[in-house]
């Protein structure tokens, strides 16, 4: 089971003063939250890609990369990598000189993403949304399957037998896919034999359970090991060292990112009900402290199949960033070998019989 961080690297005003902090800050922020999480032992650490001005991660490779050389063991990926609105080709090239960078531990997560902002920005028509993930994801992949490429669709130029460099330290470049549950994506992933993402950030997690499933039978009707392809999940969260210090800390900036967002997207009030309600042991917010968090993952790893565990944190700008630092440190030290331990135990007595 492995355990990581995701974040998007949020720049909402502070919600005790009302400052915003800058782009330039927040990064460096991150840089050093991806050292923590190294020096702490988790597994792997996400910064998605956004494009406005709440968000301050628009080219994730760069942060990642900005991390690589002073860090040793942690995986590091896009959480997600808009792919519908960026040219594979700068893609691949991107995350394969982060491999470089990092001898090896480079990850790209592609989705189509929630927000649209890139589309408009780089002058795709949002009418081809689908289209264009599902045309840009198959030259990725050849040109993660090859060194010479020779391709063509219909809204980016033909490649007609030319080299993509450089070439990744690992073969292939590891290409996850990520889904908000929608079936036809998890089906996606199963038939192309891709690992599966899933953002559980709302209802129940166990309701990602048939998904699971759905992606496992995708992917053996199509001919693969359905049982070696990881599945993860990103989920919103917060770790102190109690449970009440955990929720008080995390609510105040995670409703006002929320019902920002809620404002843009018609979404009903984020309230302290709604927020108590998820952070209950079936819902979807792994707020509390280690033990309670470690509890709410090795359920979702038991019930819906999920093998990485990504808690995005924070959400919204929290107040003080030590606290943020604190539950990074709280996730490596206390929950990972707590989770690691019980789903090694399970997976030892759940192991089939020869």
């Amino acid at each position: 089971m492995e355990i990581g961080i995701s974040t998007f690297v949020e720049t909402t005003p502070d919600v005790e003063t009302g400052k915003v902090i800058s782009h330039a800050e927040r990064i460096r922020q991150v840089v050093e939250e991806i050292v923590l999480a190294d020096e702490v032992g988790l597994d792997v650490f996400g910064v998605g890609e956004h494009h406005r001005e709440d968000y301050a991660a628009s080219s994730p490779a760069v942060v990642l990369a900005a991390a690589a050389s002073q860090t040793k063991r942690i995986r590091l990926t896009s959480a997600v990598t808009v792919l519908s609105s960026d040219d594979p080709v700068r893609v691949f090239q991107d995350f394969a000189t982060l491999d470089a960078i990092s001898n090896g531990r480079a990850e790209i997560m592609a989705g189509r993403g929630s927000f649209i902002e890139s589309f408009p920005l780089f002058g795709y028509d949002l009418q081809d949304y689908n289209e264009l993930f599902e045309e840009k994801l198959d030259l990725l992949l050849k040109i993660s399957e090859s060194e010479k490429v020779t391709w063509q669709g219909t809204h980016r130029p033909a490649i007609h037998n030319l080299g993509v460099y450089p070439r990744p330290v690992q073969n292939p470049l590891p290409v996850w896919i990520g889904s908000g549950g929608n079936q036809d994506s998890v089906i996606r992933a199963g038939l192309l034999g891709l690992p599966l993402v899933l953002a559980i950030i709302g209802g129940s997690p166990s309701y990602f359970a048939p998904l699971v499933e759905l992606y496992k039978k995708a992917a053996a009707h199509a001919g693969h090991d359905a049982s070696k392809l990881p599945v993860a999940s990103h989920s919103h969260g917060f770790i102190a060292d109690t449970t009440e210090l955990a929720a008080e800390k995390f609510f105040p900036s995670t409703q006002q990112a929320m019902n920002k967002l809620g404002r843009e997207r018609g979404w009903g009030k984020y309230d302290r009900t709604s927020f108590d309600l998820a952070r209950s042991f079936k819902g979807a917010l792994y707020v509390g402290d280690p033990k309670t968090v470690a509890e709410k993952i090795i359920h979702l790893r038991k019930n819906v199949g999920v093998t990485r565990f990504m808690l995005h944190v924070p959400v919204g700008t929290m107040p003080n960033h030590e606290d943020v630092l604190r539950a990074i440190e709280l996730l490596g030290k206390e929950v990972a070998p707590m989770v690691r331990e019980e789903i090694a135990r399970w997976e030892a007595e759940n192991k089939p019989q020869l």
